[in-house]
């Protein structure tokens, strides 16, 4: 009999009717005769609504407390699923991170799972139930309730697989799979099948939202394979797994593209060992993520201009820790909100050569200017202006075949 670990996103479970569908799909696999463990996350728009009740009690909101009240969005919709497949005539029940126990580490709301005790789990499992668990949690050594961040409740899935070694991990959201780009930006995105961790991993951290970068992370690292499919539609999802011993005949397996870069340039710095680390150190330790850097030294190698993205939220910050950093001269500062990062993501370019030429080359017939440009050995990403965007993911998508 295998097992089968289900997740479903909040906007699978953002209604009644909606719940009701949820609890067909998870019929349809214990009628297989599958041992099934359901993950839920909060119903749509709840967990926001709880965090803006915390706003308006203090705008220094206890991080325990927060942690504990954003936990109880999860309670809610696993008592609903449970109390629908008791309905139908399955047997079923809501389990709390506490009881299961779920046990994490970490500070508050970044938390990370590092062991599921899983004995009343599987004994529930032998007598024919369907354990419905909240996701998104997990309770830490003080036995306080934490949480391990947005779109956790993936990540929760992946460890249930994990330590109940489940045959299959299953991702139920409101998207058929994850897209060659974004099918909202381009109509042509066609649906992959099947995509490798690390390709993953790259456009989850580059804007792909249909996963979350650490959840993919701990896929990786556990081996667990994942499919993604849709709670609303019957189709073949995408599965994401390792590397089979060839790789892909796809060069490239997909294209992100950002919405919320800034690009801020520093000219006339000072050039001398361990600048650098002056002007990011600040920016670290008020945890603000440093993208793109580009640093380019003067002919007469005593100064040099410095260019760095950021997300934009973080600008205003930024700007202001710079100006105040008495460890750094330059002689001036530049800030720029209209600019976007698009890349190419696909291990088939470990083995293939050319393919800087070709993207660049692509983005010249289109008139379109590269600003700042990254790489990693599956990865290249450019910054270019965000009014250009949409023409270079199309013809990015072109040049590779992707239609």
């Amino acid at each position: 009999m295998k097992t089968v670990v289900l997740k479903f996103g909040g906007t699978s479970v953002g209604s009644i009717d909606r719940i009701k569908k949820v609890c067909k799909i998870i019929a349809s696999y214990k009628k297989k005769k599958n041992k099934v463990v359901v993950i839920s996350s909060a119903m749509s728009g709840v967990t926001n609504d709880l965090i803006n009740k915390s706003k308006q009690i203090s705008n220094n909101f206890d991080k325990a407390e927060y942690d504990a009240l954003v936990s109880t969005g999860e309670q809610v919709s696993c008592a609903l699923i449970a109390g629908r497949l008791n309905h139908i005539g399955f047997k079923s029940r809501s389990w709390l991170s506490w009881q299961v126990p779920i046990l994490t580490e970490g500070s508050y709301s970044v938390a990370r799972i590092i062991h599921i005790v899983t004995k009343e789990i599987k004994n529930y499992l032998k007598n024919n139930g369907i354990p419905i668990i909240t996701g998104f949690q997990g309770i830490n050594s003080k036995s306080r309730l934490n949480t391990i961040g947005r779109s956790g409740s993936d990540a929760t899935a992946i460890m249930f697989a994990k330590f109940l070694n489940a045959d299959e991990c299953i991702i139920y959201t409101d998207v058929d799979g994850v897209y060659t780009t974004d099918p909202r930006d381009y109509k042509n995105a066609k649906k992959i099948k099947k995509i490798f961790y690390d390709e993953m991993l790259e456009m989850a951290s580059l804007g792909s939202k249909v996963m979350q970068p650490t959840s993919v992370q701990d896929a990786k690292l556990n081996k667990i394979n994942i499919e993604v499919k849709s709670s609303f539609v019957k189709k073949p999802g995408t599965l994401i797994t390792g590397y089979s011993k060839s790789f892909s005949d796809q060069i490239i397996t997909g294209i992100s593209s950002t919405k919320n870069d800034a690009k801020i340039t520093i000219i006339g710095v000072k050039d001398r060992p361990g600048v650098a680390a002056c002007i990011f150190k600040p920016l670290s330790h008020n945890l603000i993520n440093v993208d793109m850097v580009v640093q380019n030294i003067s002919l007469n190698g005593k100064e040099t201009d410095l260019t760095f993205t950021i997300k934009s939220e973080d600008l205003k910050k930024t700007e202001k820790l710079i100006k105040q950093n008495k460890k750094i001269s330059f002689k001036k500062i530049s800030f720029d909100r209209e600019v976007s990062k698009v890349s190419i993501i696909g291990v088939g370019m470990i083995t293939t050569p050319g393919i800087t030429y070709r993207m660049f080359q692509a983005l010249a017939s289109q008139k379109i200017n590269i600003q700042v440009i990254s790489t990693s050995e599956i990865k290249i990403s450019v910054l270019v202006s965000s009014k250009n965007v949409k023409k270079a993911v199309a013809v990015l998508h072109k040049e590779f075949k992707l239609d």
